[in-house]
């Protein structure tokens, strides 16, 4: 698998979103089922993987760590720190909190050191020079190697950069949400040399054309459930949108999520999407996306398609949007 650049970090193309093993796309997968499907992903060139504590909250972090300790020197972690845990999930980016919650993580994961640490959600209460200013001691320690935010608008990009270089910015982009096209986030990391992870690459699994209306999300253990995209009426509304992937995949016999995959690597070199799966078909398949290649001619024709087919339901629901920077 080829290697792209995120700040100073190099990893695999394409990276390992862990979470869905672990948490919040269905009750947890067996333990075995999780190990095997993040090692198979090492075994298929993957050298990128990406969990946080909230994740579980924290099996996640264990999971992956037990399962990338044989090979911990030839891979890149990423984790995150940021929500309070032990209470009711509010945001906290204390620097007292990020020292303590560090070495948590680094327990859990296996390892001396987290290549990649992302704020997972800025936190309004903590100016973001001082979080910058903590990661960076932890820098200085060797506990961390690279800064990374998640679902940070550009202001707070630019301020967070000028005191600790930031290597990464995560945030949900897709066919289906290209807000990073618009709100000024991909333009800052271009400007300032950071790289974009994208999480939710296939649409938090409905590119992958295997949902449709009749499709049952668990409340109790899927929080896609109480998102507008994936109610039953939207779920249909969106249909034209994997018609239209299955058509154009017909002719690069390519699937809908290999199309959607290929099309997010196509977009900037520096961008490295992390879809994430225990299953080993799909995992098998997303990497397929390296088989498809397009051309500007293609991406013309899907911008050109996707432009005039309308997304019906928001990215998540009021309460995650409320602290997801704009």
């Amino acid at each position: 698998m080829k290697t792209r650049k995120l700040g100073g970090l190099e990893v695999s193309a394409l990276g390992a979103g862990c979470m869905s093993i672990s948490a919040n796309y269905g009750p947890p997968a067996d333990k075995e089922q999780g190990i095997k499907t993040i090692r198979a992903a090492f075994e298929n060139g993957v050298t990128f993987f990406d969990t946080a504590e909230v994740y579980g909250p924290y099996t996640n972090e264990t999971l992956v760590g037990e399962a990338l300790a044989p090979f911990r020197d030839k891979v890149k972690i990423a984790t995150k720190f940021g929500f309070f845990t032990e209470g009711d999930g509010h945001l906290d980016s204390s620097a007292a909190r990020i020292k303590r919650v560090v070495e948590e993580s680094l327990k859990r994961l296996r390892t001396d050191h987290i290549d990649l640490y992302y704020q997972h959600r800025v936190d309004p209460n903590t100016p973001i020079e001082e979080v910058a200013a903590t990661v960076k001691e932890l820098i200085k320690e060797g506990k961390v190697l690279h800064f990374g935010l998640s679902e940070a608008g550009p202001e707070t990009i630019r301020r967070a950069h000028a005191v600790q270089p930031v290597s990464a910015i995560q945030t949900e982009y897709s066919l289906m949400n290209r807000d990073p096209e618009h709100n000024g986030v991909l333009d800052t990391c271009e400007k300032l040399g950071i790289g974009f992870v994208s999480w939710g690459p296939v649409g938090m699994g409905y590119l992958t054309g295997k949902l449709d209306a009749n499709t049952k999300l668990d409340p109790k253990t899927d929080f896609r459930s109480g998102f507008d995209r994936f109610s039953p009426e939207n779920l249909a509304k969106n249909a034209p949108i994997i018609a239209f992937l299955k058509k154009f995949g017909a002719k690069k016999n390519a699937t809908p999520a290999q199309i959607s995959i290929a099309w997010l690597l196509a977009q900037k070199p520096w961008i490295v999407p992390i879809p994430g799966t225990r299953n080993l078909e799909l995992l098998a398949e997303n990497h397929g996306a390296f088989n498809v290649t397009l051309t500007q001619a293609d991406l013309t024709e899907i911008d050109a398609a996707i432009s005039k087919i309308t997304v019906h339901g928001g990215r998540m629901n009021k309460q995650q949007m409320a602290i997801v920077q704009p």
